[in-house]
């Protein structure tokens, strides 16, 4: 089964994925606001945006927009919905990393910032998805 019986009732467990909520949405805030300084660098400096500015920037945003809707699904109590946001939290991270580090990956230094602004906030979803009290929450019930 891929929900429990119930909304996870432990205060600290709903402190967390409200949180977590909150965290998903300064994530689509910072890349709003990169995409708005791609909008104004496209007038001002046209060489310090290219189409990988304006797709991640996109996807980052409705990801987040997502992922809001799945941390309620959580707060619900849906097992599934924690299970992905919990791996989504803790793989992201390492693709974004592999986008700062790669020399060649057509992103400017400015949008890797960004990036980094944005992995370090899904670093601290990571940590507070994978705390026990909220796993333990999410358990299956024998």
């Amino acid at each position: 089964m891929n929900t429990l019986t119930e909304a996870p009732e432990h205060e600290e467990v709903k402190t967390a994925l409200e949180l977590v909520s909150r965290l998903w949405m300064l994530c689509a805030a910072v890349s709003l606001l990169a995409l708005g300084a791609a909008a104004v660098l496209t007038l001002v400096a046209p060489g310090e945006v290219n189409w990988v500015v304006w797709l991640r920037g996109s996807v980052v945003v409705v990801a987040s927009l997502v992922f809001i809707l799945v941390t309620r699904a959580a707060a619900r109590g849906s097992r599934r919905a924690y299970s992905r946001m919990r791996w989504i939290s803790i793989l992201a991270p390492i693709g974004i990393g592999l986008i700062i580090v790669a020399p060649d990956s057509g992103y400017p230094a400015w949008m890797k910032v960004e990036q980094a602004i944005v992995g370090v906030i899904i670093v601290a979803i990571a940590v507070l998805l994978n705390r026990r009290i909220v796993r333990t929450a999410f358990t299956k019930k024998a």
